[in-house]
């Protein structure tokens, strides 16, 4: 760079524009305020580490760093996995063996005790929760990862914060202008006006969008929980500060931040509060600003919605939004499809997938620190005769091992016996049927829940994405009931697979005779596949494949002269897969070159990687 042109001014220069254009059409009349960003944004860049400064010109250098088949992730909690943020530290070289190099540290914010959500009521979001550290231990943290080739992802709460916040205690105390950053109203005219649009997200843990309070004789609004206070980004002084504590966390070194609850940012009587353009224009503003301060900072971004309405949030290639959002719908289909071994709502939700452009890069998981809701297609599976509450019925009794065929051991969360809906909790093992088969001590079924755990998994690797892990899974640890016995914990069943990490289980990971070890060998092996092959790149051709019965499913992907075709039984029952193209093809998994003739036998709970060059 010349010194008539630091890098910080041509990033400015590229962006201002459009940063401006956007900013005065939010907030009009405000170039003040605007004024004030950019100065936020020139201090948070003069902070910015020489070793942050760096990775940031060698990601600009490859803006594809982070879509290669090399990429790997696992989700935890600190304090469950670890202890503190100095403890994750100690164990990287156990992430690292695990073959993971993005780590995705779930919220470690300061928040109230028992009134946090899991983390997600943030009361200062400059301050580690004491007994997870400091920032100091979250910065040492993310450098040791860089060292390592690792990523850092980290949850930023923007819908709310913690009603310990300075800002909500300011503004119950009667200060305007901290109540003007909220939605602060004198009575329930204006929020019962709301709630005649605005769903409820939990009707039954948490009913309304507003909550009366008290002591100051408000009304405020609370979409999640009474706890949790809806910011107002119709004020640009809250989106400055919010703008101000995201660049702060990258200075820390995170480099993927997660938006969590996205569609709810923008509230407008009259509507839904749901996915409003304003939403995109404050995600689009928040890409500029880390494309001018953090180039090589990434958006994570938490949509719970179906592909076709989850699009919108990566933007367009003039104009882009989140670089990844999460795949949670075929996670719920996939879970779907194992209860009713059908796997045609699975291809219709792939199908939609694959019509998307390549440049959309998904997480995909099977399990995460959340509930499984059932938010499925159900427009589209009426053509089956298939009534949305009986169904949704079905798959929660499954999964709790009420039908007798269920070998599953789930918990709901959220019951609502009224609507016949609820959401579902476990680890993957136990929803696969591992905890029942070890309590029945039936090596058979123990044989069968572990493969029908790596199947899912090898599923998940063949999808087009980044693949993460939910820590514990790649030990198969089961659900966690003493959950039950902790007053703190007892009313949230996601405590069920948010238990402490199992660090004794995963002792015997080099051991193939262990179920532990099995799973932990064979997902080690299929990342090493995975890493191998272009094929899996997120940039390489991706389709369904028909595969001759209906409970097993078929992927297609190409790059480069190379084309893989995957096979994956969702029945316990041995059957025939089928591939319409004939030939000699390598089994990545077993290494063995085989003749493929249409028929491809397949035990339960199966599935193959099939590869061959052209």
């Amino acid at each position: 760079m010349s010194k008539k042109a630091p890098e910080y001014e041509v990033r400015f220069d590229r962006h201002y524009d459009e940063l401006r254009t956007l900013y005065e059409q939010l907030y009009p009349g405000c170039a003040g305020e605007l004024d004030d960003l950019c100065e936020k944004m020139r201090h948070a860049y003069r902070l910015r580490g020489d070793d942050l400064k760096q990775l940031d010109r060698a990601r600009e250098a490859d803006p594809a760093w982070y879509r290669g088949n090399d990429q790997y992730g696992m989700m935890l909690y600190v304090g469950p996995f670890a202890g503190n943020l100095r403890g994750v530290q100690s164990k990287l070289d156990y992430l690292q063996e695990c073959g993971v190099n993005y780590l995705h540290l779930m919220p470690l914010l300061e928040s109230p005790e028992g009134r946090s959500d899991g983390g997600y009521a943030v009361s200062d979001f400059r301050a580690v929760q004491p007994e997870l550290g400091t920032m100091e231990d979250l910065e040492a943290l993310t450098a040791d990862c860089h060292g390592r080739g690792m990523s850092v992802c980290l949850d930023f709460v923007m819908n709310h914060t913690s009603e310990e916040h300075e800002w909500a205690r300011r503004a119950r105390a009667g200060e305007e202008e901290y109540q003007d950053r909220y939605f602060f109203y004198d009575d329930w005219e204006i929020p019962e006006a709301y709630e005649k649009t605005v769903p409820q997200v939990f009707p039954i843990g948490a009913p309304g969008n507003f909550t009366w309070l008290e002591d100051c004789q408000k009304v405020v609004m609370t979409t999640f929980y009474p706890y949790q206070w809806d910011l107002n980004y119709r004020n640009p002084v809250v989106f400055n500060e919010m703008m101000d504590n995201m660049l702060y966390l990258a200075n820390q070194g995170v480099d993927v931040v997660r938006i969590d609850a996205v569609p709810y940012i923008w509230k407008e009587l009259g509507t839904n509060c749901r996915n409003l353009p304003q939403v995109h224009t404050i995600v689009r503003m928040a890409r500029i600003i880390t494309e001018i301060v953090c180039p090589g900072v990434l958006l994570l971004g938490e949509v719970v919605m179906e592909p076709a309405k989850v699009a919108p949030y990566f933007g367009t290639p003039e104009r882009p939004e989140c670089h990844i959002l999460y795949n949670v719908t075929t996670m719920c289909t996939t879970w779907s499809t194992v209860a009713t071994r059908d796997t045609r709502l699975l291809y219709h939700q792939l199908d939609q997938v694959a019509a998307l452009p390549k440049q959309y890069l998904f997480q995909n998981y099977l399990r995460c620190h959340d509930d499984i809701g059932w938010g499925l297609d159900y427009p589209w599976l009426r053509q089956f005769a298939i009534d949305e509450v009986a169904h949704k019925k079905f798959l929660n009794d499954y999964f709790t091992g009420k039908v007798p065929f269920s070998t599953a051991r789930g918990e709901l969360y959220n019951d609502d016996p009224r609507l016949g809906d609820a959401r579902l909790c476990g680890t993957t093992a136990s929803l696969c049927g591992l905890e029942s088969a070890l309590e029945a001590d039936s090596p058979e079924r123990v044989d069968l829940a572990l493969k029908l755990d790596e199947m899912l998994h090898a599923f998940v690797f063949t999808q087009s994405g980044i693949p993460v892990l939910y820590a514990g899974d790649e030990v198969a640890q089961l659900n966690d009931n003493s959950y039950h016995d902790d007053p703190a914990k007892a009313d949230d069943s996601r405590y069920i697979h948010r238990g402490n990490f199992q660090w004794d289980r995963a002792e015997a990971r080099t051991d193939r005779s262990t179920q532990q070890g099995r799973i932990f060998q064979a997902l080690r092996h299929l990342a090493r596949c995975r890493s191998a092959h272009h094929v899996f790149d997120a940039d390489a051709d991706f389709w369904t494949v028909f595969a001759g019965d209906q409970s097993i499913l078929g992927l297609g992907r190409y790059k480069d002269g190379f084309k893989l075709y995957g096979l994956y039984n969702f029945s316990p029952d041995r059957k025939p897969g089928w591939l319409e193209e004939q030939g000699t093809y390598l089994n990545l998994v077993t290494g063995e070159t085989v003749e493929i003739s249409g028929a491809v036998p397949m035990e339960g709970y199966d599935f193959v990687w099939l590869l061959r060059q052209y």
